[in-house]
């Protein structure tokens, strides 16, 4: 199988996010595993920032957006050669996003199966820590 370079796409929009352009963004014809990571808008808060069982009707995510692309860019660079992912596709909503909207996808293909789940736990923990990406709950929690 030849080494090529991966075909790495990210984005940070207001627009809603969807699957099908996603999908059309995996073709590899080296790549057999294909995994697909989708976050959304839950209707309690948890964890940092806000009370377990408090109702949130609306999130509101910020980017710095410079920063954040270039390091979407550097993690998915990262998980291409660590993982041998062929194609990378990370998509990052901003703005006020109701419950249920997705915010986040996140998908990788590679030669197997074991390389794309790990390729894709990598990208999203890894955003979730250092990309400049902000959410606040309608009571004004950052987390």
């Amino acid at each position: 199988m030849p080494k090529t370079l991966p075909n790495i796409s990210v984005g940070i929009t207001r627009s809603p996010l969807t699957l099908v352009p996603v999908l059309r963004r995996l073709t590899d014809p080296f790549s057999g595993g294909v995994a697909i990571f989708v976050g959304r808008v839950r209707q309690e808060g948890r964890g940092r920032g806000a009370s377990r069982g408090t109702a949130r009707t609306v999130l509101e995510y910020e980017a710095y957006r410079p920063l954040a692309l270039r390091e979407l860019r550097r993690i998915a660079t990262v998980a291409s050669k660590r993982h041998d992912a062929r194609a990378i596709v990370i998509r990052h909503r901003v703005g006020k996003l109701d419950v249920g909207e997705v915010s986040v996808i996140v998908a990788v293909a590679c030669p197997h199966r074991n390389e794309a789940f790990l390729a894709c736990r990598y990208l999203i923990d890894t955003l979730k820590t250092d990309v400049p990406i902000w959410k606040t709950s309608k009571s004004g929690n950052r987390s």
